[in-house]
This record gives C-alpha cells, structure tokens and sequence, in this order.
C-alpha cells in the first residue's frame, strides 16, 4: 500500500473500518467528497472532543503566556480539493482503492502548529522536536455492491524528545480520535 511506502515505521497507529452499501466507484467518489469541516462541525462528539482540545490548549497558553498567531479556518477540507502545497497535503492515489495525505507538526504540547511542506519534503522532513503524521483511506470491494472502506492514521516522531511528548498526549487520546476517525466514515457513508 501507498501509505507503507510513506511510513512503514511508526511510532502510533490508529485504523477503523466502515462496510458501506455502495459499489467501490461511488464509494471512492464519497471519500474523496465527504468535508472533514462538516464532521468537525456536525458532530456533536466531534465538536465536544475539538473543543475540549481547545479548553488544553488555551490553559496552557495561559500559563506559558504564549499567544499563537491566529490561522484561518478553511471553509471546507475534502481530499478531492486538497493540493500538494501546504500544511495537509495530498501524498499519493490508486483509484478507487487507497488515497494518502499528512501533516507534520507539533500538536501535543499547548499550541498546534503546522509546517508548510510538499510531498518530496514530506518524505525527507527530520528536524527534530515534530511529528509526521500519514493517514489513507483504503477501500475494497466487500461481496456484492459493497465496499469496506478504512481509515487509518499513523505518526512517526522526528526526535526522541517529540516521540515522549507525542506518545504522552496519544496514549490518553488515542480511543477519542478513533471516534472521530469513525465519524469521517460516517460522513463518507452518508455522502455517498
């Protein structure tokens, strides 16, 4: 898979999995539709989890007296519009059967932020103190007009110090971003 030729060592590993009723053609076109934004936004657990997120991330901004400048919010994130430039990025596609894309930043300790990157440097980022993150979506024709589609997300630490601050923050999450791994599917299974 494109996503092994990505990261095939890493540090955490999350997938969840979704049998949708559509044939694989339609199921690929969901996947590509379905808006990140809307399962951030129309979610009720999802938008309770970013939130709370949030709450972490502005206390500790408080107490380190640290401000970060403010991003803007995209209207929408689809993998069908995402380019090769920028912070999530489109890494690679086999239609209909796996598309990849990643970030790399620092999220774990109070502020999020995210590099600019290309794929190429992507694949060569090692400055210490970040973590790459790859996620796919593979999809699989399941008996007869149903595809299983997956959703998995793996991060790898650049340094031995980010790897203890990322693995700290992962390990209490972890089961809360497989929910809202599960939502995205939701999302697409609805889409289509």
């Amino acid at each position: 898979m494109l996503i092994d030729d990505l990261m095939p060592r890493f540090d955490a590993i999350r997938t969840e999995h979704l049998l949708v009723d559509m044939p694989i053609d339609a199921a690929w076109d969901a996947t590509l539709d379905a808006d990140f934004i809307e399962t951030a936004t129309s979610s009720r657990l999802v938008r309770t989890l970013f939130a709370v997120r949030t709450a972490g991330e502005k206390a500790i901004q408080a107490v380190t007296r640290k401000s970060p400048e403010p991003q803007p919010e995209p209207a929408s994130m689809r993998l069908r519009d995402m380019g090769s430039e920028g912070d999530w990025i489109l890494l690679g596609e086999d239609p209909p059967k796996e598309i990849v894309f990643g970030v790399i930043g620092h999220f774990w300790s109070g502020e999020t932020v995210w590099e600019q990157i290309t794929p190429t440097g992507f694949r060569e980022f090692d400055r210490p103190g970040f973590a790459r993150i790859v996620c796919n979506f593979s999809l699989r024709e399941y008996g007869q007009g149903k595809t299983l589609i997956s959703y998995e997300c793996r991060t790898q630490a650049t340094s031995a110090d980010a790897r203890k601050g990322f693995l700290r923050y992962w390990k209490p999450l972890s089961p809360f971003i497989g929910m809202v791994l599960r939502a995205q599917l939701r999302l697409i299974a609805r889409t289509g």
